[in-house]
């Protein structure tokens, strides 16, 4: 009776150890193809790094397939070749280039002119309640881009027309108020604090 307790537990293992051998005979002739010939590794100095160029698509030859049975563990599938690299990779640009309108800066307020004519001023607002960046143009539209309030503080916009805007960072009794209006054609920025 406790010979009949381990008949499956030993045809398990007999199972298993037939299955790793098969499996690593069948995949000898890969690791061989893959493994570096003698030198094909160099030592780089401490420090150092190589930098690799894309790689290119492997060019295989095409044999008849050999069956698993003619293949000695001692024999070597036929290895892919890619061709030769030389000089730097080239890269290639798009054919639809778009160009960045140039920008510079005015009174704070980042300025790019677009190929129309219409001009766009951004500018990023720091004070204790939070931050916000403001957009205008020339066309006199002003927009808030982002406003991210400081830990305790609420974020209100309040805009009664395209050319006026005003961002309240408010906390209780203290608020912090960014007043943004498109003013003698040109942006106009002003901030104040209330309450204590």
């Amino acid at each position: 009776m406790g010979s009949s307790r381990w008949a499956p537990i030993a045809g398990w293992a007999a199972a298993t150890a037939t299955s790793i051998v098969l499996a690593s005979t069948a995949i000898l002739p890969v690791l061989r193809t893959t493994a570096p010939q003698d030198g094909a590794l160099a030592q780089l100095p401490a420090g150092q790094s190589v930098s690799f160029p894309a790689p290119l698509p492997a060019v295989t030859e095409s044999k008849p397939a050999e069956s698993p049975s003619t293949t000695s563990p001692t024999s070597r599938p036929p290895r892919t070749t890619a061709p030769a690299v030389t000089g730097k990779p080239t890269t290639t640009t798009p054919s639809t280039r778009t160009t960045t309108p140039p920008t510079k800066t005015e009174d704070g307020w980042t300025v790019t002119t677009a190929a129309d004519g219409l001009r766009t001023y951004v500018r990023s607002f720091q004070v204790e309640g939070g931050q916000a960046v403001i957009r205008m143009t020339s066309d006199g539209v002003v927009t808030l881009v982002t406003a991210t309030p400081a830990q305790g503080y609420a974020v209100q916009k309040v805009q009664d027309s395209p050319d006026n805007m005003a961002v309240y960072f408010n906390e209780t009794n203290h608020s912090f108020i960014i007043h943004a209006v498109w003013w003698d054609d040109r942006p106009f920025a002003e901030v104040s604090e209330v309450g204590q």
